[in-house]
């Protein structure tokens, strides 16, 4: 029974992956950097914001502290002004000050490359640590769970789980290895673009059309 419903799901994501990347082939991150560091701030201070909003913050900051070490000097209180329009400032410019100190002393102020290091640092979960492995560093180990995907698995029944971890543990299993690092990116984009979180008319979506029980499942944001 459970090998049943897992090839029915492999059935389904592949269909629904499909069609994504017909709609969305060049989908890609959205955020605004230049170097692994300034990835990495970008997207800490994507956490319950919009990567538009964030782009908006990072134009500013990024020219006001152009290089890492600028990071290491800061004041927390006027950091906190500076990303203060992501939102959850207080917590975000800890968490990056913290960071750059860990980044410093235990990596010679490098961006670590591997997921176990990635997440020892200071406010940094396993998605966090899926876009700076796969946009800094061309590895894919995982699929980054951010809400789009967490919405989106939730709405095509890809999983029975709320938590991002068990997300993308079952959709990891279900997708090939080759499609996991723009997955996201897809979904993302469909979130945006096609299909947004707010209760709509939503059956003549293309995604609704493959599985039309889609289109009256509205999953809770938490």
């Amino acid at each position: 029974m459970v090998e049943d419903k897992l090839k029915e799901h492999k059935t389904r994501i592949l269909k629904l992956n499909n069609a994504l990347k017909k709609l969305f082939p060049d989908a890609k991150i959205a955020l605004k950097y230049k170097t692994n560091w300034e990835l990495l701030v970008a997207v800490m201070l994507s956490a319950q914001s919009t990567d538009k909003q964030v782009n908006k913050v990072t134009e500013k900051l990024f020219k006001k502290y152009k290089k890492f070490e600028d990071y290491l000097k800061v004041d927390i209180k006027e950091f906190e002004q500076d990303i203060r329009s992501s939102g959850f400032y207080h917590t975000k410019a800890k968490n990056i000050l913290a960071t750059a100190k860990i980044i410093k002393e235990k990596h010679k102020s490098k961006v670590p490359d591997t997921m176990e290091e990635l997440t020892e640092l200071k406010g940094v979960a396993r998605k966090t640590a899926n876009i700076i492995l796969g946009n800094a560093f061309g590895i894919v180990e995982g699929i980054a769970v951010d809400t789009h995907v967490r919405r989106f698995a939730l709405k095509f029944e890809l999983t029975e789980s709320r938590d991002p971890k068990k997300i993308e543990q079952d959709l990891m299993v279900m997708l090939p290895v080759k499609e996991w690092a723009n997955f996201s990116y897809r979904v993302i984009e469909y979130g945006r673009q096609v299909c947004a979180a707010r209760k709509h008319e939503c059956v003549d979506h293309v995604l609704t059309k493959i599985y039309p029980k889609a289109g009256s499942i509205w999953p809770r944001s938490k």
